[in-house]
């Protein structure tokens, strides 16, 4: 069953919330986006990753909320002002999980918040944020890197493909480089500036620096699950052994991947580019399976 929602700050972002098909409260994730101006699905290409895991965790029991990121909806209200990535992201999320707990068949001593990318990164912010949540998902996201510095490492990827256009490849190096570099001498005073650098005010890149998702993790008492994909050049697999040898050993935290998938969690061969999001496919079953398998088995939280 979907039905059409809207929840949070004015004008409120709209999505939808899908349930299975029982009277029994049932647990529930809130699905948070990656980074840019996603929809509801987190539209990629030919793929919808998000509306995969409504239809198959709600098909295994489980809630489901998806909605419009607050860039998409209103991206005009975040040109020529200074924000951070808890406007982009954080705020809209904690909104989610506290709409979720009002939501007739919703269990909400069991709601998980699972991010995708920019989101799973994210995920330890917004658990900080709200002490009901049950769980955290990092769905190709975890990683210490930051941002700017992983949009190199792909830019760096993508010129050693075969057929690669290196010569342009190689003028957006140049160009990302400088806005690096731009990113990397921020300092506090230039919180205010709203002037652009790689899409974003100084604010937004401060926000990020000073964000600590090793300590964010560490400081959470609650289940964690990490999904990583084998093929994905975004988050590449070795930044979640880096991540997790940096968290260490902690009780409740549960690594998985599957060496066929990409980073939007679909199975390919070979190595993986953007063409391949142009070609349709689905999210794993066997991924959503053990997710599905992970939130069930949470304890509540009161």
């Amino acid at each position: 069953m979907e039905r059409e929602v809207t929840f949070g700050a004015p004008p409120g972002l709209p999505g939808v919330l899908t349930l299975p098909a029982t009277a029994a409260p049932v647990p529930a994730v809130v699905l948070v986006h990656g980074s840019g101006p996603g929809d509801r699905d987190e539209t990629v290409g030919a793929n919808a990753p998000f509306r995969d895991l409504a239809a198959g965790l709600s098909a295994r029991g489980i809630a489901v909320l998806r909605y419009d990121k607050r860039t998409k909806v209103v991206p005009l209200s975040f040109i020529g002002r200074a924000f951070t990535v808890d406007d982009e992201v954080v705020l809209d999320a904690v909104a989610a999980v506290a709409f979720l707990r009002t939501q007739a068949g919703v269990d909400p001593s069991r709601i998980v918040v699972a991010g995708h990318s920019l989101g799973g990164i994210l995920a330890p912010r917004i658990a900080g944020r709200d002490a009901s949540v049950a769980g955290i998902v990092l769905m190709a996201g975890a990683t210490r890197r930051s941002l700017p510095d992983m949009i190199v490492a792909q830019l760096d990827y993508l010129g050693s493909l075969p057929g690669a256009d290196t010569t342009a490849l190689a003028a957006q190096r140049v160009a990302l480089g400088a806005a690096v570099q731009r990113v990397r001498a921020l300092t506090p005073a230039d919180a205010a500036t709203t002037t652009p650098i790689a899409g974003a005010p100084a604010s937004y890149w401060l926000d990020l620096a000073a964000y600590d998702v090793v300590a964010a993790t560490r400081a959470l008492a609650i289940p964690i699950l990490v999904l990583q994909g084998g093929r994905d050049y975004q988050v590449p697999p070795g930044d979640v052994d880096d991540w997790l040898c940096a968290v260490g050993p902690r009780p409740g935290l549960t690594a998985k991947r599957y060496p066929a998938l990409n980073h939007l969690l679909i199975a390919g061969e070979g190595p993986s580019s953007p063409a391949e999001y142009g070609t349709p496919g689905t999210v794993d079953a066997n991924l959503m399976d053990d997710l599905a398998d992970w939130v069930k088995a949470l304890p509540a939280r009161r």
